[in-house]
């Protein structure tokens, strides 16, 4: 059977390893306990760069209002509130895609209002003939005045507006259209898999969570269960 140590070796060790070198020392000095102990100098924490400078610039086009896209990113992180580095990667993903979205719908309206002559053209042709037609809405979507007045004086004895017009020009440009708004699907299904992601990945990891902490409960009954029965 291993011998105890005495108890007054255990108390003297213990009393020795409790002095530390620095209260030793303030013992040895006169007026050494009173003197501040001078800080540790903690080490430099590395600065944490922008999610936005290691993931690329903004992706703008001409004409694009770069206080727009700020406003997104700012609006959905709030919202999102990214948890670590992989969430304001998949942040910046939905934040580029709703931008994509943002953008098609406004080029296709632009491609629609530049296009409106091919649809004025349509329907001045049943009225005027193909190359008067053609000759008019060419000046018409120049900006000339007269021809402003002749085309509003031609709609008008048909009973016709500028609707009737951008049907046209719908008409003429509808695979054009069909192609945006493709591609408007595709971001937004992108855009929301993203999301479904983060939800995904945080119901995963509260899961873990809850695992760990049962796991842990269990432990502490364990160790109740065998002291009491000690």
């Amino acid at each position: 059977m291993a011998r105890k140590p005495h108890l007054r070796s255990v108390a003297a060790a213990s009393a020795r390893s409790a002095v530390s070198p620095a209260s030793s020392a303030a013992f040895a000095t006169p007026g050494a306990a009173l003197a501040p102990a001078s800080p540790r100098p903690s080490p430099p924490v590395p600065a944490r760069p922008p999610c936005r400078a290691l993931l690329g610039p903004r992706p703008l086009i001409d004409g694009e209002d770069e206080t727009n896209y700020d406003v997104i990113l700012e609006r959905i992180s709030a919202d999102v509130a990214p948890a670590d580095f992989v969430e304001e990667i998949w942040v910046r993903n939905v934040v580029d895609l709703v931008w994509d979205s943002v953008r098609l719908r406004r080029l296709k309206s632009r491609l629609l209002h530049a296009a409106a002559h091919q649809g004025l053209d349509r329907v001045l042709t049943p009225l005027i003939g193909w190359a008067s037609a053609d000759e008019l809405s060419g000046k018409w979507a120049a900006g000339d005045e007269e021809a402003v007045c002749q085309v509003e004086e031609l709609l008008g004895r048909a009973g016709l507006t500028i609707d009737d017009v951008m049907a046209q020009t719908l008409a003429a440009r509808i695979d054009d259209v069909g192609r945006i708004d493709r591609m408007v699907i595709i971001a937004e299904a992108r855009r929301d898999a993203v999301l479904r992601e983060i939800r995904s990945r945080r119901a995963a990891f509260g899961q873990a969570l809850r695992r760990t902490g049962d796991a842990i409960d269990a432990e502490f009954e364990d160790v109740a269960s065998a002291s009491g029965s000690a």
